[in-house]
């Protein structure tokens, strides 16, 4: 039996990536290369982009790879983006929506203009993508979405007032739009990580130990001695449960929101 990981299971299919520099995202695109997917990678910034990209050919040389620099909270950005991926890769047979930013704050500290740019890039920037992503599938009749949210928007915690709710939404979103989309053989699901190694978990454990007057190192000791796994996750796990989702192994899976924390929502 052929591997769901193979090097061609996603031959000739074209995967949207946004958020592709970051640390998840960057393991996702090398990830979907290895299994032969064309990739289109966005983010804001273009020398990142042009290093990724650089840095997937060198190991990957099978798909496609093409970047295209955007700010996905803006609407002319956004259509160009859809525009120049069908026009340099075809039809988009899956997007996976990862871009996100971090803010903490208590209520009495939240200010309605970091509420806004949260929300615009979290989940209002996402419903309106996908949207124009989501016609051509429907017509079609086939497609995967797929939304990087957080074990944020499963539980609430301290200071996540404006991160949390953001991730809230887009899990409510993930599950609406899996319903309206399966009767058009479309799969709609989330992957709801945990605390990931990268620079986004820094920047949010950093808020909890100034909160618990610690230090960055002893409050990120201290997370992952209260995880049943002892650690953190790895943002190539986050790739490895994305990447399923992205093949046929996964076509009857509508409106997951699969967890990688290490247990964290245990006990």
């Amino acid at each position: 039996m052929r591997s769901i990981f193979s090097s061609d299971v996603l031959q000739g299919k074209t995967v949207v990536v946004t958020g592709a520099t970051g640390g998840i995202g960057q393991s996702i695109a090398q990830q979907l290369a290895q299994m032969g997917a064309n990739l289109l990678l966005t983010g804001r910034n273009q020398q990142k982009l042009a290093r990724l990209k650089q840095s997937i050919q060198a190991e990957s040389g099978q798909g496609k790879i093409e970047t295209i620099p955007a700010d996905l909270t803006d609407a002319k950005d956004r259509e160009r983006l859809v525009k120049e991926t069908r026009k340099a890769l075809g039809s988009i047979d899956i997007l996976i929506n990862n871009a996100g930013v971090f803010a903490g704050a208590l209520l009495e500290e939240v200010e309605q203009a970091e509420l806004e740019r949260v929300m615009n890039v979290n989940f209002t920037s996402i419903v309106m993508l996908t949207q124009q992503v989501y016609e051509e599938m429907r017509r079609r009749r086939s497609g995967k979405i797929i939304n990087i949210s957080s074990l944020s928007g499963i539980r609430g915690w301290e200071g996540g007032t404006i991160y949390a709710s953001s991730k809230f939404a887009l899990n409510g979103f993930t599950q609406c739009l899996a319903v309206e989309a399966a009767k058009y053989g479309i799969q709609v699901n989330a992957v709801a990580p945990g605390f990931v190694e990268t620079d986004m978990a820094k920047e949010a454990i950093g808020v909890k130990a100034r909160r618990a007057g610690k230090s960055l190192e002893e409050m990120w000791s201290q997370m992952e001695k209260g995880l049943p796994s002892g650690r953190l996750s790895r943002p190539e796990e986050v790739a490895a449960v994305t990447a399923f989702l992205c093949t046929d192994a996964a076509n009857n899976i509508i409106g997951a929101q699969m967890r990688i924390s290490g247990g964290g929502l245990l006990g």
